[in-house]
């Protein structure tokens, strides 16, 4: 099995790209996220998820663990493939999709391109109340062409307020408070915020919301 490829962009195109690593192209199936932070010609390490099937071998590339993590769970919704997680992926960052879910906002889901209203629903009623996936705790990340250091918003675009749910969500249960509840009410305290607050005036506003 492939968990990551480090190597050359060598063509990042509509759904997909090739990953030249040693003088073999891998082609791998990604997101827009993920096809928008490559450069071609660029260095590259990117987490992988194999598929292994009968008829073929599919690679899919995510920028970040987070990501693939999110791939899987979502795949382990009935009617979710990798088609419609990516879709989900493309539209909603990590933390969304677990704002989402905590809410059973199932028009966040709906939105995103092949998932209808009825699959929407189940995903979000299957995901409510679960913590989020955990990864394989390490984080290789995209470099531009130049070979620089990407850029801090590349590198935790969408990312940094899954941290800061995942804290004071974690708080909240130190409090004694159910988990499900927890991630309700910090999903529910975060969207009343424009920009990610420090996490104790998150957590602040969780328990505020939860004595409504």
């Amino acid at each position: 099995m492939i968990g990551m490829l480090t190597g050359t962009c060598l063509m990042a195109g509509t759904g997909e790209a090739i990953i030249d690593v040693n003088g073999v192209g891998y082609l791998v199936q990604c997101g827009s996220r993920t096809l928008g932070a490559m450069g071609i010609g660029g260095m590259i390490s990117i987490h992988v998820e194999t598929h292994v099937r009968e008829q073929a071998i599919t690679l899919y590339g995510f920028a970040h663990e987070e990501e693939r993590a999110w791939f899987v769970r979502l795949q382990s919704v009935q009617g979710v493939g990798p088609k419609a997680a990516l879709a989900i992926l493309d539209i909603l960052s990590p933390g969304e999709i677990l704002s989402a879910a905590s809410l059973g906002d199932k028009t966040a889901f709906a939105r995103a391109s092949g998932v209808g209203p009825k699959l929407a629903a189940r995903i979000a009623t299957e995901l409510a109340g679960k913590p989020p996936p955990v990864g394989r705790g390490f984080q290789p990340t995209l470099t531009p062409p130049s070979g620089g250091t990407p850029s801090e918003a590349m590198r935790n675009e969408g990312l940094s307020d899954m941290q800061l749910r995942n804290d004071a969500v974690s708080a909240l249960v130190n409090l004694g408070i159910g988990q499900s509840d927890a991630l309700r009410a910090v999903a529910s305290a975060y969207n009343t915020f424009s920009d990610d607050p420090p996490v104790d005036d998150l957590i602040r506003v969780a328990l505020k919301e939860m004595s409504n």
